[in-house]
C-alpha cells in the first residue's frame, strides 16, 4: 500500500460574498478533487487541541500523527533542524521574519504592514540577515538564514519564559500594543528596534522600493522553542516516510521524525510554487524508489490567506488540485499498486481574519479500489461538517489513515 498525503496549509476558510457566499475550496474548480471525492471518507478533524497554539507547527504535527500537546517543543527549533543548525540543551530559539514596517520616527509607533515583506526573495533575506547577525549577533545570541522571510535566531541560556506575537497576527496593527513581555523581553525588544536603523537604508531594500516592493526594514522575533525529541515516523507507523515542503517548519518536523526531507528547485512557499517538481518528487519517491508514504506541503493557501488574496487564494487551489493531485494518482493508478490519498489543511487562514484560527478542518481520504459511489460527496467545509465523520483527536487521523 503506498500512502499519500496532500496538505494545503491554511485552506480552509469562511463563506465569502464575492465568491457567491462560497468558501474559496468550495467555489474552485477542483475536477480532480471532484473525482474522488465521491468514492472518499470526508469529515471535520480538530487539528488544534484546545489551548496550543494556533500555528501550522502544533497542526502538522497532530497531522502526522503527534500530538501537540505531548511533543510540541516551539515552532523554530523544528525550523532550525531544517537548517542544519545544531543545537546544545542550553539554546532557546526565535524565528525571526523579516517585515515591513511603517516609517514614523519612534520605533514603537510603527504599524506592521507586512509579515513577509513582499514575500521577499531568500537570496535577498539572505543578506539582510547576514548584515543583522554582523551588527547585533554575539556569543551567546546568533542569526541563521532560511527561506524567503522565515528565520531564526539562537540564543545560548535564553529563555522560554517570554510572551512573543506573530507578526501575521497583528496586520495593520501599532507594534507599541504587541511588545515583548516576561524573561528578556526588553533585550528582544531592542535586537528588532536596532534591526530598523541596520535594515532601513541597506541595498537590498534600496533596490526592492526602487522596483515598487515593500522594504524588509525590521526583523520580528517570536515562536520561541527549544530543542525538539520526537519518536521516529517509521517505528511508530511501520512505514518509510518522506515530507516535500518549501519551509523550514515541514522539512524540520519530518527531519525530527527520521523522514527523509525532499528539496526540490524553485519551491516558494507561495502561490507561485514548483507544483510540477513537487508532484514528480512525490512519484518517484513512491514509485521509482519504492517508498511507502509521501506529505507534500503547499504553503499557497496559507499566504494568500494571510496577505487577503482572494483570487489567489482560489487559484493556489486550483493549481493543487491540477499539479499535484491529478499526476499523483495519475502515477499511482498506472502503478497498478494499491494506495490511499488524504487530502487535507492543517487550519484555517479566513480571508477575513487574515491569520489563523483553531477550528476544525475538513479531510478526505481517497482509498484505491473502493467502488462505492456516493454522488452527494462534496469536499467543501459545509459538506464535511454534515457527514458525522469527526475527529476530536486530530492526531489520531494518521491512525487512520495508515490503519
Amino acid at each position: 500500500m503506498k500512502y499519500a498525503v496532500i496538505l494545503m496549509d491554511g485552506m480552509a476558510d469562511e463563506p465569502i460574498e464575492a465568491l457567491n457566499g462560497l468558501t474559496p475550496l468550495a467555489y474552485a474548480k477542483t475536477p480532480t478533487i471532484d473525482e474522488i471525492a465521491v468514492r472518499s471518507t470526508i469529515g471535520m478533524v480538530h487539528t488544534i487541541p484546545e489551548g496550543c497554539a494556533k500555528g501550522s507547527d502544533t497542526a502538522n504535527l497532530s497531522v502526522l500523527g503527534y500530538n501537540p500537546q505531548k511533543y510540541y517543543f516551539g515552532r523554530s527549533p523544528l525550523e532550525a533542524l531544517s537548517m542544519g543548525v545544531s543545537l546544545k540543551e542550553s539554546d532557546v530559539t526565535f524565528r525571526t521574519n523579516v517585515v515591513t514596517l511603517s516609517e514614523e520616527e519612534e520605533y514603537e509607533n510603527k504599524i506592521i504592514l507586512d509579515h513577509s515583506a513582499d514575500e521577499i526573495t531568500t537570496e535577498e533575506a539572505s543578506e539582510l540577515i547576514a548584515a543583522v547577525e554582523e551588527a547585533l549577533g554575539n556569543e551567546a545570541c546568533k542569526f541563521y538564514p532560511g527561506v524567503s522571510y522565515r528565520h531564526l535566531l539562537v540564543w545560548d541560556k535564553g529563555s522560554r519564559e517570554v510572551q512573543l506575537t506573530p507578526p501575521h497576527d497583528i496586520l495593520e496593527k501599532c507594534i507599541r500594543d504587541y511588545k515583548p513581555q516576561g524573561d528578556h523581553a526588553e533585550e528582544i525588544w531592542d535586537l528588532m528596534k536596532k534591526s530598523y536603523d541596520i535594515l532601513k537604508d541597506h541595498p537590498v531594500n534600496i533596490a526592492r522600493k526602487a522596483k515598487g516592493l515593500r522594504p524588509a526594514n525590521s526583523i520580528w522575533i517570536w515562536g520561541e522553542g527549544i530543542k525538539p525529541r520526537l519518536p521516529l515516523f517509521e517505528e511508530k507507523y511501520h512505514v518509510e516516510g518522506a515530507v516535500i515542503s518549501a519551509v523550514d517548519l515541514i522539512k524540520g518536523i519530518g527531519i525530527g521524525a527520521g523522514m527523509t526531507s525532499i528539496d526540490v528547485e524553485g519551491a516558494t512557499g507561495n502561490v507561485h510554487t514548483n507544483y510540477k517538481g513537487k508532484a514528480d518528487a512525490a512519484i518517484k519517491w513512491l514509485i521509482e524508489d519504492n517508498k511507502d508514504y509521501v506529505y507534500v506541503h503547499l504553503e499557497g493557501p496559507d499566504e494568500c490567506g494571510h496577505r487577503n488574496e482572494m483570487d489567489n487564494k482560489v487559484k493556489a487551489i486550483e493549481l493543487i488540485d491540477e499539479k499535484i493531485i491529478k499526476p499523483i494518482k495519475a502515477a499511482l493508478d498506472a502503478s497498478g499498486e494499491a494506495y490511499k490519498i488524504l487530502v487535507l489543511p492543517d487550519h484555517p487562514t479566513p480571508l477575513r481574519l487574515r491569520t489563523h484560527t483553531g477550528d476544525p478542518v475538513p479531510y478526505m481520504i481517497y482509498e484505491s479500489g473502493n467502488d462505492i459511489v456516493n454522488k452527494a460527496n462534496q469536499y467543501t467545509e459545509e459538506f464535511a461538517a454534515t457527514t458525522g465523520a469527526d475527529i476530536e483527536e486530530g492526531y489520531t487521523l494518521m491512525d487512520q489513515f495508515l490503519g
